[in-house]
This record gives structure tokens, sequence and C-alpha cells, in this order.
């Protein structure tokens, strides 16, 4: 649900101009009357619809430096920053698509994709059919897939909190406070960076949340000249998806949301990043458990809690003196939690770990040290995060709130709290507007979705998919049971890549809920 990345140090020089460059000049409009998910709003998004629908998308061959090749097609779509002012200012929404592959018959439109953040970029989503992913094989057939930067990230505008090269720079101080002193640095940090986000991304700001994205990919939805929506979204797409489904209830089509948010009002933002913390800390010791369990391989540990000293014990070292002179805790958090995010890193991870304690240092500094190549996308994909989830909902402004809770759930939960903490943190400061997040909910003519859903979740725990089926009236939820992978539907399970196939090529669902067994977890390698 979140980059991952750690606010820590993140201090310094922001990029002027980044923003400039995404806006198109149009006359201003008169005031209009603001109400969240109002008349103002669904009035602006009725005008730039139609106007999207007549122009089109002009779609060619993607600009070089996209990285996206042929027969990958790129184009934008202009849409107003702010839906109250249809005809005021403008940014551009960059869009990918490759064609189905299939016969004009098997057809179906496009099917439109959101990775999740906020602050992913779906650019690169034709790739599962460039790719020839056996996963999509079957749906690829029938439809074009689409991808978009929602606004404010990559080439839709992109917004800007700090330099990229500071973002990056390491060691950043460790996220977990040993006294009073280092949380008031940490909190000096965030309200720099908030500070930050309003001096160079002010503009944007107020118009960077989850209602006005999902409005954006109504208009994208009418610029690729659909009636209706296809849309598949994981992680935070899953909240994008909850809420265009509560906007645009009459524009959906199929739907598919997979390791979901849980969309209840009170849970936006500031609940669901510490739900999040006790369900990191749950995957972690399942990844660490794995760990033990193949200790003829990876010499770290024979069970969790001797795997787990060693974590400390790393922390700890690294604290004292970072690894390589870069990597410091807040690094191997940064890296370590990838393997509770997701069963893919679960290798990875060890066999950095592995080498280190063998000797080799440069394994780890490589795999957790800062990615100087990647500090663009990386700061942006964290100002786009941060910019949203400050945006949609009101935050605490009480430090003493935030420091009484964030220290009992680090009791329970020590592996990411602070670290969470931190990168949220320049919420409590911001100077943008905050609003009320919509009630997510069905309303007539919202078709039946498909939830999927595993059961040890660490980054949208399970709670959040049981929360919107109950929201959205007929949906149906597919369970992996004991597994905790995030992002489903992108992994090899008969169980539920078959059912995949059945919605979206025929809009069949089961006439109950779904609980498949997991998938298959990692196995490393013959024994060293």
């Amino acid at each position: 649900m979140r980059p991952k990345a750690i606010l820590g140090a993140a201090t310094g020089t922001v990029m002027t101009g980044a923003l400039v460059a995404g806006f198109l000049a149009a006359p201003s409009a008169g005031a209009t009357e603001r109400v969240p998910g109002g008349a103002a709003e669904a009035k602006g998004v009725q005008v730039a619809a139609e106007q999207a629908a007549k122009t089109g998308i002009k779609w060619q061959d993607c600009p070089a430096t996209w990285g996206l090749e042929k027969p990958i097609q790129c184009g934008s779509v202009i849409v107003p920053i702010d839906y109250a002012k249809p005809n005021g200012p403008k940014i551009k929404i960059a869009v990918s698509r490759v064609h189905s592959t299939g016969t004009a018959k098997e057809h179906q439109g496009s099917l439109v994709y959101n990775p999740g953040g906020p602050g992913g970029s779906g650019l690169p989503f034709p790739r599962k059919v460039t790719a020839k992913n056996p996963l999509y094989t079957k749906i690829a057939k029938a439809y074009d897939f689409v991808g978009f930067d929602p606004r404010g990230v990559g080439k839709s505008a992109p917004i800007s909190c700090v330099d990229p090269k500071e973002f990056v720079a390491a060691p950043k101080a460790d996220p977990v406070p040993a006294n009073e002193a280092e949380k008031r640095a940490q909190r000096k940090l965030a309200k720099q960076y908030a500070d930050g986000c309003a001096k160079h991304s002010g503009k944007m700001l107020p118009y960077m949340t989850t209602m006005n994205t999902a409005r954006d990919v109504d208009v994208v939805r009418a610029a690729l000249g659909e009636k209706k929506l296809n849309y598949l979204g994981v992680s935070y797409g899953t909240y994008l998806g909850a809420v265009y489904g509560t906007l645009f209830p009459n524009h959906v089509r199929r739907m598919i949301v997979d390791s979901v948010v849980n969309p209840a009002q009170e849970n936006v933002w500031y609940q669901a990043n510490l739900d999040q913390d006790i369900a990191f800390e749950g995957r972690f010791k399942d990844w660490e458990t794995w760990v033990a369990k193949h200790d003829s391989v990876y010499h770290i540990g024979n069970s969790q809690a001797k795997v787990h000293a060693q974590w400390l014990k790393l922390r700890a070292e690294a604290k004292k003196k970072p690894i390589g002179g870069l990597v410091g805790p807040a690094e191997l958090i940064n890296f370590f939690q990838s393997a509770a995010y997701y069963d893919r890193s679960w290798i990875p991870v060890a066999d950095a770990w592995s080498k280190y304690r063998a000797g080799d240092t440069k394994a780890l500094v490589e795999a957790a040290g800062p990615d100087v190549a990647g500090a663009v996308s990386a700061e942006n994909g964290n100002a786009v995060y941060t910019a949203v989830e400050c945006a949609d909902a009101k935050w605490p402004t009480s430090w003493a709130k935030w420091d009484r809770d964030n220290t009992a759930v680090h009791r329970k939960a020590p592996f990411m709290t602070w670290a969470n903490a931190w990168m949220n943190l320049p919420c409590a400061t911001w100077k943008g507007p905050q609003g009320t997040p919509l009630e997510v909910k069905t309303h007539k003519g919202l078709p039946q979705t498909l939830i999927i859903q595993s059961t040890r979740d660490a980054a949208t725990p399970f709670e959040g998919a049981v929360e919107l089926h109950k929201r959205f009236k007929g949906s149906r939820l597919i369970v992996e049971q004991g597994a905790g992978s995030h992002g489903v539907t992108g992994l090899v399970n008969p169980c539920i890549n078959s059912r995949v196939d059945a919605y979206l090529l025929s809009g069949k669902v089961d006439a109950k809920d779904v609980t498949c067994t997991p998938h298959a977890v990692p196995e490393p390698k013959a024994a060293k």
C-alpha cells in the first residue's frame, strides 16, 4: 500500500520547476462551491469526459525515455486539476496501451490497471502481454491492456518534495528512537518534508486526492471510447477502485480488487498505518520461520527466535557502524520489509543476509544501499504517497497522540512501527487542505465485483477485504488461506487464476465466496 521508502533524513533542496512543465494554460473559471464528491465536481467530470470522448487519445510509439518498447503505444488525456473548475488549469495524464491479441469477435474493450502506492506507475502494465506472461494469456485475447500514471506521478505532471539525491542519501537516522532527542529530530525532519511539499508542489496539493484520481480514471475511460470501465487494482489501487465504484457505479463493467485497503472512513489513513504495523510484524515472523526452516542453506538460525535474534544483532551492528558506510538500520528495514511484502523477496533477502554473515559485505550493500539511478522515481513516488494520504483525510495534529499510539504499537510490533510513523508524520503539519474520505458503498448500477485477498497480507491486512465485501453488495470474495504475499493475481495459484479468467472473460463468479489453498512458497536451491 505504500512505497518502500523511509523518510528518515530525506531532506534537502527541492527541485523547482518539476511541476510547471505538467500544466496546460487555460482561462480561469469563476469560483464554484466545493463539495467533496458533490455536484460541482460531478459536473466537472461530465464536462471533461465529454471533451475526452470527442478528442480521444492520439496513440503513437512511446518516447524513448519512457522505456516502453513496441508494440506498446503511449498517449495522454487532458484533465482539469480542479474538477469544480473544469475550464481552469489542466494537466496531462500519461497512458499506455497494447492491443488485445485475439480476434475482433473476442475483443471486450480495455482493461485499465493501477498498481497501488499511492505513487505507483501503471505505464508498464502492457508488458504483461508483450512479455507473454502466461497468467494473462487468455485475458490478453479479450482486452487491450491499458496503464496510466496517476496525477502527480511520473509522466503525469510529477510532483516533488525534496531533491532526489538527498532523498536517497544514506545512511539515514535509525527509525527506532532511543530517546526524546531522537524523536524531536525525526519530528523536525517530517515538518521540513511537509514544508518542502508545500513550497514546491503547493499548487497541486489541494487536488492530490483519491477522489480526483478516480475522476481522472473516468475521463480516461471516456477517452478510450469505453462506455463502461474494466478495472484491475492492486493494493492502494483497490481503494481507488472502491472510490471509483462509489462515484461512478453505472460506469463499471467489471472490477477486480486485489489485496484490499480497508475503505472505512475511520481507517483512512492514520489507523490504516497502525494496522499495517501489526500485520507486518506477523508476516516478518513468517519469513523468519521460513529462514529457520532452511538453516542448512542460510546458516542464520534454526528457529524463528534465533533468526530474530540475529536480525536484532544485525540492526545493532549497522547502527554502531553502517555497513559499507551506507547501510544503517533504516536501510536494513527498507530492504528486509520487502520479504514481508512479497514471497518472491524471501530468497533474495535471505541470500544477501547469508552472504554478509559469510563475509560478503558487497551483496548486502548493493541490495540495501541507495538506488541513485532510481532516485527521481523514488522521490516522486514518496511525494505522491504523502500528498494523497495527507489530502484524503484529516490527520491528528497532536504529537502526544502520535507518540502514545506508536509507542503502544511498537511494544507489540517493533519491526515497522516507528519507520512507518516517521514516513506519515508530515501529515501532522501538512499545509494543504485535508478532506473527508468518501463513504464507500454500493449504489444502484454497480455490478458484481471480484475481491481477492490473502489472509496474512501485511501491507493491506485481511480485514480490509472483509470490509469492502460488506460495502459492495453482491461482491464475491476469494480468500487465499494461509498465504501473505501482497498482490495475489500475479501469482501462480490455479484456484485464483481460473476465477480471474472466468470473471473477466464471461462475468462468471461463484455462487458463494471461495477459499483457496495457498500458492507454493519459494524453495531455495541446494544447501551450500
